[in-house]
């Protein structure tokens, strides 16, 4: 029996590893109550002695019970038992549950059917541990299923498993092996019972042999070997990955953001961004996931990720790089690809506050294109994309300001750029073989008539916001050439990911290089700032004009009958017929130099001028944050402190004894000094002779057991050859400690702090500088100290398991 309880447990402290999938605790209560059914039924099938085949088959049973309770009540007899209606809801359930699954990204929301799955699937484990361990009796084994479903939550989630839900699995692991051991080994007879104390380890009279010998026998090796190093396997797996340092290349030259380096750099692996935007939007209710304001007040979409490639099922994203010398902290950006001196430059600095509630989110939301970052942490610039992300760190609970150089396109300026030869990637332009035909003729037919690419740019938007019949729905699913044919040519209904990406299909069936964006529209203005929630999350695709760079366009329906925030841009507007020129400023306008017209040849680019540290309009506010150095110096001061703790205790110790005569002995390292502890009246004879076997022992000059203070003195006086004031000192310091001891009247006792003084300065001479130092700064006697406590633990521990082998034995014994 005690194997099932422990396989039960096991069971449900590997359960705990999923909890960063779920949103709440009902998955938790639930699985608990799934795995106490399945701990009951092992039970049953242990007291009745099943065979080994029927105890999974009970479990099932009971499994189905307790499913049919907590989710199909109402349709089963008496609440109870299962009937045709309550299988076919649980049947049901299991059904909604896992097309949740496949709609919602992690953490999901705790559907009714997600929570069956969850159970039920924590149950199987169960079932599948308790076989092994209790009824095979191959406990080792058992930890197979265990790590299966440890590896849920390593396969689907991007950070690492957190260490203190891998110590609570490890620990139900190690107590299965335990009480595994335990069984084995109480089936060789009755359990001895030893406690790994002195009491135990150090022969008494009562412990004789019958020939009235003493039973000296050395019980330090029953020290419960097996749990102790099952404990330090645990630390060892969770201190030394923490400790291994991260490989990376190392940039001697760092000369801003922007050098690609020799090699690869550090990549991340990244969730399915399509999901991730899928499971947001379709979320029961809105959730804020960050706030922003800028300089002038003006909402702007911020991106996520940059997808660029086409595989006919859906758009990807090329691996991002970031070697070291693309930290963000470098200095500016790269240049934004494709932007040449024509377009006018607003510069923008926006300040954002990501929630801490959105989880694993490892690039940052930002306003294209960004020139300048400040933010804390390790986060590096993909030089192709500009998209930021980092290797470490999450965005959840950060705040951090970006500065962008925003081109402002007129269509007269795209329409004259029309000639200009893409310098892009051939993948921005690379669409699979086995796309439909029917596509690639609806793309010639929407185009049709445009003379040039930014009209045919515009051609395609407005054939899905205005011509083409569209509508906005979140029901739909499904990649592919099948789905992008369908959403094209039939239904024409969608969300925003199918807007976008067909979108960019159909641009580069024409020749004009796309991309799809993932990540915000500007959200609503609530207060003083800007407020993104999930139901803003969004797709769109990013079309590349020579000149200009990477423009964004939009083809979802906007409005109450579409992506409500969503904006289309300006310069894809008609444009008003006006009959006279207007000199006054249109609402929002600034005035300032850089809205005014200049020579091209004249102006000069923003980042020559950033990079030689002149200050432009809009640039990021000075950083008023801690220096560097400042901070370096405060971590090296911390861990000095923590390091001189040792030393702190010692010499508060050794102050509290010497300060008068009326003071306290700190925990007694032995039975003499316990001794004279305990009478009051000599308190400072103690206090003397702990001072003296502390600074002994600190100096490697440790005092024999059986040593007399009359023999110590006499040997360290022979030994260290003392000058006969210190061979004085230490023998009016053992001749006060004998007389406390043994004299019925100790007498007049002279003050010993110049002895005690003394003595120390004479052993201090004999040894040498190190290991007078390490002395002062990491005394041994202190560390002997916390090593008696941990032992002390230990004890407590092993006394705990030793009533519960007592009254196991009492049982069997009666």
């Amino acid at each position: 029996m005690r194997l099932t309880i422990a396989s039960g447990v096991a069971s449900f402290t590997a359960a705990i590893l999923l909890y960063p999938l779920f949103q709440g605790g009902t998955w938790f209560w639930t699985s608990l109550g799934a795995v106490l059914a399945v701990v009951a039924a092992g039970l049953i099938s242990s007291r009745l002695s099943l065979p080994a085949w029927a105890a999974p088959l009970l479990g099932l049973a009971a499994t189905w019970v307790f499913l049919t309770v907590a989710f199909a009540a109402g349709k089963a007899w008496a609440l109870v038992i299962p009937t045709k209606s309550s299988v076919l809801e649980l049947a049901r359930l299991l059904g909604t549950g896992w097309d949740d699954i496949q709609r919602f990204a992690a953490p999901v929301p705790e559907t009714r059917g997600i929570t069956l799955l969850t159970a039920g699937g924590v149950a199987v484990i169960a079932i599948a541990v308790d076989l092994l361990a209790a009824r095979v009796r191959r406990a080792a084994l058992a930890g197979l299923p265990l790590l299966a479903l440890a590896t849920v939550p390593a396969t689907i989630l991007a950070e690492p498993i957190s260490w203190p839900a891998f110590i609570v699995a490890a620990l139900g692991f190690v107590s299965l092996l335990i009480s595994d051991g335990r069984e084995r080994v109480g089936h060789w007879g009755r359990a001895v019972l030893v406690r790994r104390t002195r009491s135990a380890t150090s022969p008494s009279p009562s412990r004789s042999a019958p020939g009235g010998a003493r039973a000296a026998a050395d019980t330090r090796g029953l020290r419960l070997s097996g749990k102790r190093i099952g404990f330090a396997a645990i630390l060892l797996a969770v201190l030394l990955p923490a400790a291994l340092p991260a490989m990376e290349p190392v940039s001697f030259f760092t000369f801003g953001v922007g050098g690609r380096g020799s090699g690869p750099g550090n990549s991340i692996s990244i969730a399915n961004p399509i999901a991730s935007l899928k499971g947001q939007l379709d979320l029961p209710e809105r959730r804020v996931v960050l706030t922003y304001t800028n300089n002038d007040d003006t909402p702007r979409y911020l991106r996520i990720y940059a997808l660029d490639t086409f595989d006919g099922q859906q758009f990807g994203m090329t691996q991002p790089k970031g070697a070291p010398q693309n930290r963000t902290e470098n200095g500016p950006l790269p240049p934004p690809p494709g932007l040449g001196r024509d377009p006018q430059i607003t510069n923008v600095v926006t300040s954002v506050q990501i929630s801490d509630d959105l989880a694993r989110l490892r690039f940052l939301p930002l306003p294209y294109p960004p020139r300048q970052i400040r933010v804390d942490g390790d986060w590096r610039a993909d030089v192709d994309t500009l998209m930021v992300f980092s290797t470490r760190e999450e965005a959840a609970g950060i705040e951090y300001e970006v500065l962008t150089s925003e081109p402002k396109p007129t269509a007269s300026l795209l329409e004259s750029l029309d000639g200009a030869q893409p310098n892009t990637d051939p993948r921005f332009l690379r669409l699979p073989e086995n796309l439909p035909p029917e596509i690639a003729q609806l793309a010639d037919e929407v185009t049709a008539g445009a003379g040039t690419t930014y009209e045919a740019a515009v051609k395609l938007q407005e054939f899905f916001t205005r011509t083409g019949g569209f509508t906005y729905s979140l029901r739909t699913q499904g990649h592919g050439n099948s789905a992008l044919r369908d959403f094209l040519l039939r239904d024409r209904t969608g969300y925003c990911e199918q807007f976008a990406a067909s979108m960019a299909v159909l641009a580069r069936l024409v020749g004009i290089p796309s991309r799809v964006a993932i990540g915000y529209t500007g959200g609503v203005k609530m207060g003083d700032r800007w407020e993104v929630g999930t139901n803003d999350s969004h797709s769109w695709p990013e079309l590349y004009f020579e000149g200009v760079g990477w423009l964004p366009f939009e083809p979802t329906p906007s409005g109450a009958a579409g992506q409500g925030s969503a904006r289309v841009p300006e310069y894809t507007q008609p444009r008003p017929e006006t009959t006279e020129e207007s000199t006054s400023p249109t609402p929002g306008a600034t005035s300032s130099s850089a809205d005014e017209p200049q020579d091209p040849s004249a102006r000069r680019n923003p980042r020559e001028v950033d990079r030689e540290g002149t200050v432009l309009p809009g640039e990021l506010p000075p950083d008023d944050s801690m220096p560097l150095i400042a901070q370096i110096g405060i971590g090296a001061a911390a861990l000095l402190l923590v390091l001189l703790i040792p030393a702190g205790v010692r010499m508060v110790t050794r102050n509290r004894r010497v300060r008068s005569l009326g003071f306290k002995v700190a925990q007694p390292a032995d039975e003499l000094t316990a001794r004279m502890a305990s009478s009051r009246s000599h308190t400072s004879v103690a206090a003397a002779w702990a001072e003296l076997d502390d600074v002994l022992y600190d100096y490697g000059m440790a005092r024999g057991a059986s040593e007399t203070p009359r023999a110590l003195a006499r040997r360290l006086t022979q030994q260290y050859e003392f000058d006969a004031d210190s061979a004085a000192a230490i023998t009016n310091i053992a001749s006060a400690v004998e007389r406390v001891l043994f004299a019925r009247d100790a007498g007049r006792i002279e003050p010993m702090r110049k002895d005690l003084r003394k003595v120390r300065q004479a052993l201090a001479a004999t040894t040498s500088r190190g290991r007078r130092v390490r002395a002062v700064l990491l005394p041994p006697s202190t560390l002997r100290r916390l090593r008696l406590l941990g032992e002390r633990l230990l004890d407590g521990f092993d006394l705990l398991e030793n009533i519960g082998l007592r009254r196991t034995a009492a049982q069997k014994g009666s």
